[in-house]
């Protein structure tokens, strides 16, 4: 599925959230997902901080969403868990309503299709609440076949609320990648998405496994499958940005422009997280939207921030990114 020009997502969703809701998400056991039950007006605002920032993409607040969850630390039952993910879809069609009033009222014209809304399918790790989403070390004692149904829930949920993709991110391990692939092939094939990897260096998935060895192991599967025509991307995202470079170089660095791989792109800030100090090292931070060029260069598609990055950040990564335009980069 072509893209056409490269596409500007949102940021760090929990990030941004803090605007409206002040120190309340970090320690969490639900994070950003207990504020689809408790305040669904800041979801929307905090989608309509994005959308006003210029992104072509926002994702739904449903990346720590899950029945486990809801049952657990909301005292929901299963179906109420449920119809609140169906909602949560539906702050974020609220939000581009909303956006699409401002721009008719300023004449603002926007390309067909746009903004995209996108379901956030997080790992299977992030409902454990143990860290293991940066570790992917589930993969080595839960079956593919549990976490393909874990995550069949969710998806059925938000594809029933209505989402124009999914956004399979923060992948850590291969194992995890495969199984989402087989499901959406086996039970989606009508559905669009991009699969995104959490790295822990210029090389390597968080559970160890080569980047590019993974990455192209989808891609071939996605191709011996028939499905590479419902993939928007694969690639990226909650890493340091300074990885991400060297990680599409060895993907794409020897294709021609018209056999690169699509890709996807939307790092941290560059800040470290320290459990006992929070985020530190802001004063180092490299502004991401100086990476923009050559992420393009070597095949990003879709661009954005994750965690510490605000509507701020995704304006200015949306500025360079249209300023490259017609340029040889």
């Amino acid at each position: 599925m072509g893209l056409g020009r490269v596409m500007i997502k949102d940021g760090g969703f929990a990030t941004q959230l803090t605007v409206h809701v002040g120190n309340q998400v970090d320690g969490d056991p639900l994070w950003s997902a207990k504020f689809n039950a408790t305040n669904p007006q800041a979801i929307i605002d905090t989608h309509l901080d994005f959308l006003q920032a210029g992104a072509d993409i926002i994702l739904t607040n449903t990346y720590q969403a899950s029945v486990e969850g809801y049952v657990e630390y909301l005292e929901m039952d299963e179906e109420q868990s449920i119809e609140l993910i169906r909602r949560t879809v539906e702050f974020a069609k609220v939000a581009k309503e909303k956006y699409l009033r401002e721009c008719y009222a300023t004449n603002q014209r926007l390309q067909d299709g746009l903004p995209m809304i996108i379901a956030s399918i997080g790992p299977y790790g992030a409902h454990l609440h143990d860290g293991s989403e940066y570790t992917g070390s589930y993969a080595d004692y839960v079956a593919p076949r549990v976490i393909a149904q874990w995550h069949r829930t969710r998806i059925d949920a938000c594809l029933e609320a209505g989402v124009d993709a999914l956004a399979i991110e923060t992948i850590p391990c291969q194992a995890e990648a495969d199984a989402l692939v087989d499901l959406l092939c086996d039970e989606y094939p009508e559905v669009k998405f991009w699969i995104s990897f959490q790295c822990k260096d210029a090389t390597s998935l968080a559970h160890g496994e080569s980047f590019r060895e993974a990455a192209l192991s989808i891609w071939e599967k996605l191709t011996k499958r028939k499905a590479l025509d419902n993939c928007l991307a694969i690639g990226v995202n909650c890493l340091h940005p300074k990885f991400v470079t060297q990680l599409f170089q060895s993907l794409n660095g020897n294709r021609t422009e018209k056999d690169k791989i699509p890709l996807v792109v939307y790092p941290n800030s560059g800040e470290i997280y320290d459990v006992r100090k929070g985020w530190t090292g802001k004063e180092d931070c490299v502004p991401l939207e100086n990476y923009v060029p050559e992420w393009i260069h070597y095949g990003a598609k879709i661009i954005g921030g994750c965690c510490r990055t605000y509507a701020r950040d995704i304006q200015r990564m949306g500025d360079c990114a249209r300023g490259l335009k017609g340029k040889k980069i």
